[in-house]
């Protein structure tokens, strides 16, 4: 023992790095765990909603409380998965500022940024406990007390500030763990004394700019509008800390949300068990030999697995890790090919089975089915648009040898078992044979089938699990986060404030739909397009039906707006998530998806005149 004592004391560099190490081996394995307990939570889901459908068409039966099951499920889920989504593009962190700062102005921003982590946890744990104290009775259906949900809320805060913390540890910042956790215990304790400030501004706006600062700084979006909430508890908002953790449980806590796990899996299991490949196969086949062979793959590839991603980040995440090496290999300049990548992913959130249109319907009660089919006809359009843009600028790059109708028809066979996918989605919706949680089970319940048909190992379909788990979690606490934020937007009356901007431009549906476009515009600038349906959903809607346009139509132009939005520079979120991945400037990329850009505006041009000449004729 000696000797082991007189080596660590002659090797400080080695107990300099004990920390670090344990921290990242607790990291390590303590992620695993929770990786496996969400997969584990959502397999449970999957089981009690497709169990639901067969009781009741095989014998007209149902599961007493299994709506609350599924609910309370979700967020056992949550709080499992959500801390394994802190350090990845799940966390929908816009760095392009804090990437552009100084390197000592960059170091107060990590310690701010961090802060504001370490604080939404605090809040989410310490706000959860005070509910369950206040929370009294008992679940009717289940026959397990209400404040149960609460304390899971709870245990996701905590795990987000262990997560936090060891990452930091791991990385060997033990400074900025210092000072981010002085900073957020005393933004903590300043909420918490009940001091107040008039800043001269509606709480809902204060709490914007909050966080706008977050952003700015690279906090993860969905803690910085939690930690923005708890906040502007001293800058008059009548959202005291218990009533705020409840209005961010009540929006997430909604039977049809379940569909966005059910859905993660389904894309996933697809790409698993080679599915997938036979769709980009057969999309080669089709347009591989026209101008922009594989760009056009790319693109037709994307309309015939849309909906495999919950993100529009996510998805330019994983087109840039898939696509991108291969269009390099055949000769696409970089810029290009990743222009190609961002753009060909806002398909992803508007041609269904769409995870886009799922959080607008629940943000507005619009008809699911409905959204669906109008995302169908105008992601279609937004195809044509891009198809023909890159026709036009890819005329020159390499294609494949024209496939034989035979071979066509081939892969076209090999394919069904992804195109059966789309038809239990869709019809089984539009034709009202199930809700959108059991077509979203089914169908997860359907590649998991065909993943076990293709010899899929036990350990690809855990993982598969726990990807969508993680995925669908750091959604699920987005819609949560963003649920506070929503109702201070409607105690300050600021759709009273848009609706009096769009008079002033006019009392028609022009004025209304200009209005409407130029905010969602800004808004998919910096915002990840289910946090912006949320605040600007229940917003925008009443102003815009209230002139006459259609409210299915006009949920259609919000989600393409929005997704044209994270191509926009500044700040475009896509561009800015392909090129962290690739690691081509932004400044090329911008360039280089301007006129995918303009055939987008174009498409949503023409969305806009049917929708106003639809309000004019009706």
């Amino acid at each position: 023992m000696s000797s082991s004592l007189a080596l660590s004391a002659s090797d400080p560099g080695r107990k300099s790095q004990a920390l670090p190490r344990a921290a990242a081996w607790t990291l390590e394995h303590l992620g695993r765990a929770l990786g496996f307990l969400a997969a584990l939570v959502l397999a449970a889901m999957l089981g009690l909603v497709v169990a639901g459908f067969v009781l009741r068409y095989g014998f007209s039966s149902s599961i007493m409380g299994a709506e609350d099951a599924g609910t309370w499920g979700y967020v056992l889920m949550t709080a499992f998965g959500a801390p394994l989504g802190l350090n990845t593009a799940l966390a929908m962190r816009l760095d392009v500022l804090h990437a552009l700062m100084p390197r000592r102005i960059q170091s107060i921003a990590d310690v701010v940024g961090e802060a504001l982590t370490l604080l939404s946890g605090l809040v989410l744990a310490h706000g959860s406990f005070i509910a369950t104290q206040i929370m009294g009775g008992t679940n009717a259906s289940l026959g397990l007390p209400n404040w149960i949900p609460f304390a899971l809320f709870g245990l996701a805060g905590g795990l987000v500030m262990l997560f936090a913390a060891l990452r930091l540890l791991a990385e060997g910042r033990v400074g900025v763990l210092v000072a981010a956790l002085v900073l957020a215990l005393a933004g903590f304790w300043t909420g918490l004394q009940g001091f107040r400030f008039d800043p001269g501004v509606p709480p809902s706006i204060a709490l914007g700019l909050i966080v706008m600062m977050g952003l700015i700084v690279a906090a993860p979006l969905p803690h910085a509008f939690i930690a923005a909430a708890f906040l502007v508890s001293a800058l008059g908002s009548p959202l005291p800390e218990p009533a705020m953790i409840n209005a961010a449980l009540s929006g997430m806590m909604k039977f049809l949300l379940l569909a966005i796990p059910f859905f993660l899996l389904a894309g996933v299991l697809l790409t698993k068990s080679g599915v997938a490949g036979r769709l980009v196969a057969f999309a080669d086949s089709v347009v591989g030999h026209m101008p922009g062979g594989l760009a056009q793959t790319t693109l037709l590839t994307n309309v015939l697995f849309s909906g495999a991603s919950g993100s529009s980040i996510a998805s330019a995440a994983f087109g840039a890790n898939t696509f991108q090496p291969e269009l390099e290999a055949r000769g696409y300049p970089r810029a290009k090919a990743g222009a190609i990548i961002a753009s060909t992913s806002v398909l992803d959130n508007v041609i269904p089975p769409s995870i886009a249109f799922l959080i607008l319907a629940t943000a507005t009660n619009l008809s699911v089915g409905q959204l669906l089919l109008g995302g169908l006809w105008g992601g279609l359009l937004l195809a044509l648009a891009l198809f023909v843009v890159i026709r036009l600028t890819c005329r020159d790059m390499p294609v494949t040898t024209r496939s034989s109708g035979r071979d066509r028809g081939r892969l076209a066979l090999r394919s069904i078992p992804a195109f059966g996918l789309g038809l239990i989605v869709v019809f089984g919706i539009r034709l009202g044979l199930v809700t959108t949680t059991e077509a979203a089970g089914i169908a997860a319940l359907y590649t998991f089938l065909l993943s076990l048909l293709f010899g899929v190992p036990g350990r690809d379909l855990l993982a598969a699990f726990r990807q969508a788990a993680t995925e669908a979690a750091a959604i699920a606490l987005l819609i949560a986060s963003a649920a506070p934020f929503a109702f201070l937007l409607a105690v300050d009356n600021i759709s009273g404030m848009i609706g009096s901007i769009s008079a002033a431009l006019g009392s028609g549906p022009v004025a209304a739909l200009a209005v409407s476009v130029g905010i969602l515009l800004l808004a998919g600038l910096v915002l990840d397009i289910g946090a912006a349906i949320l605040l600007f959903g229940p917003l925008l809607l009443p102003i815009a039906t209230g002139t006459g346009l259609d409210p299915i139509q006009f949920g259609v132009i919000m989600v393409v707006t929005l997704m044209i939005g994270g191509l926009t520079p500044p700040f475009g979120v896509l561009v800015f998530v392909v090129s962290g991945v690739t690691r081509i400037p932004t400044g090329a990329l911008f360039r280089a998806v301007l006129p995918h850009v303009a055939a987008l505006c174009i498409a949503l041009l023409a969305i806009c005149l049917f929708a106003l000449g639809w309000a004019a004729f009706t």
